[in-house]
């Protein structure tokens, strides 16, 4: 495979044009974190150790227009600007939420609207703050093609993104997520060191961007589950994409106790043959091992994707990675700490899916469907704590919540960004026909 040697220093990306975007981005990146102040530092670090607390996660419900519309759709529902508000506030109504969650990743969209049950008809971000929930946003714009490797992607939403990260923080966000991809395909030499490093320095630019407005970011760079590949496969290029994107962070200077980390637990992928799968504590360990190889100890926290596992096995994998993570790293030093980080989950479908299945667009299902939102986190959080036993609260019978094509396919037509274009891109779109699925 030709991705990046973890012990090699990464080379910029091959092509011209992908080479002047990597330079640019580290460029911007380094000029902005070198403007921080101690006192903007002091504050984003406070903001990410809220955000990684112990018992605590993150709920993400950030999905996009189309994303959600799908889902909606799906249960039978209209995608309108109201059901999606209106269920939107089944998941954040639960009194007790913040005993659960630390914060919440919304669209854009939802930081504007309001919740019409409280008493006060408070915006969404106020009503999560009286929770004690920081409220956080999505603010990359979806994937388009790499023009020198069309079957990966790169991350739009560079162009406008400190005026928009701007106008969220002054809506009251105080964290950000962008999502970066990386696609394994073994056969087809994916992914290329170029793709994990254009990603890397968008990353860079993003995080920094963040930084400068006062926002936290949440750093993803997603290792995609579709494909064949073993776990030893998807241990191995996580290890590579970490190791890319903590080293172009470091060159860029951006400032890692302000920061989390939002990586897929390690697994194998979705179309990999059944027997000879690695049992949950398995890959719990193979988990932990990439952490620890790949991920400095300034970053306050881990915030795992759910990615496509059933609500329940989601939760008992957080949970068995927290029990492993409580001892010693090494039997050749038994008195050692395993990590320095909260490891913790920033689920999305896993804590939306038995919620969105029980309130079923019916306002008379409000309160239950509120409260199952409320137990799914519940058992997150004891998750997080090493702490779960069960029964799970999923009302699915272990259905999986993967969805096919999270890459370039999933992103066409996202948006929302003012004034975005491609121009100057790393990126361009594959000529009509040609997909980068």
């Amino acid at each position: 495979m030709s991705t990046a040697s973890p012990s090699s220093a990464p080379q910029a990306p091959a092509s011209s044009h992908g080479l002047e975007a990597y330079h640019l981005h580290l460029m911007e990146a380094a000029k902005l974190a070198a403007q921080l102040t101690q006192h903007q530092k002091n504050a984003l670090e406070t903001i990410a150790n809220q955000m990684a607390r112990p018992g605590r996660g993150l709920l993400a419900a950030d999905e996009s227009v189309p994303t959600l519309g799908k889902r909606l759709v799906a249960a039978g529902l209209v995608n309108d600007e109201e059901t999606r508000r209106a269920y939107r506030e089944v998941l954040f109504s639960h009194p007790d939420l913040g005993e659960y969650l630390s914060g919440a990743i919304l669209f854009s969209e939802t930081l504007g609207q309001k919740a019409v049950k409280d008493a006060e008809g408070r915006l969404f971000p106020a009503l999560l703050q009286s929770k004690g929930v920081l409220p956080g946003v999505k603010v990359d714009l979806g994937l388009e093609p790499l023009e020198y490797s069309a079957r990966e992607t790169h991350t739009k939403g560079m162009n406008d993104l400190m005026e928009r990260c701007q106008e969220f923080y002054a809506q009251g966000a105080r964290f950000a997520k962008w999502r970066a991809v990386i696609r394994i395909d073994e056969a087809a030499n994916l992914p290329t060191r170029a793709c994990m490093q254009i990603n890397s320095a968008e990353l860079a630019r993003y995080a920094a961007t963040c930084q400068a407005c006062g926002l936290v970011p949440i750093v993803e760079p997603e290792i995609l589950i579709e494909g064949a590949h073993s776990a030893e496969t998807f241990a191995r290029v996580t290890e590579a994409a970490l190791s890319e994107v903590y080293y172009t962070l470091a060159q860029a200077k951006v400032f890692l106790e302000g920061t989390l980390l939002k990586p897929q637990m390690i697994m194998p992928g979705v179309d990999s043959p059944s027997e000879g799968r690695p049992r949950p504590e398995e890959a719990a360990r193979r988990t932990l091992e990439a952490l620890r190889r790949r991920v400095p100890p300034a970053v306050p926290g881990v915030v795992f994707l759910s990615g496509g596992q059933t609500e329940e096995q989601a939760t008992q994998n957080l949970n068995l990675i927290n029990q492993l993570a409580k001892r010693p790293a090494s039997p050749f030093r038994p008195s050692s700490t395993t990590c320095p980080w909260i490891l913790s989950f920033s689920f999305g479908r896993s804590l939306q899916a038995s919620v969105l299945a029980t309130w079923d667009g019916k306002d008379k299902n409000y309160e239950k469907a509120m409260e199952v939102a409320g137990a799914l986190a519940k058992a997150n959080a004891q998750a997080q704590l090493g702490e779960y036993q069960g029964p799970h609260p999923s009302v699915l019978k272990g259905q999986s919540l993967h969805e096919t094509n999270r890459g370039w396919g999933a992103n066409a037509g996202e948006g929302g960004g003012k004034g975005e274009s491609t121009a100057g891109a790393t990126a361009t779109v594959p000529p009509s026909g040609e997909t980068a699925a």
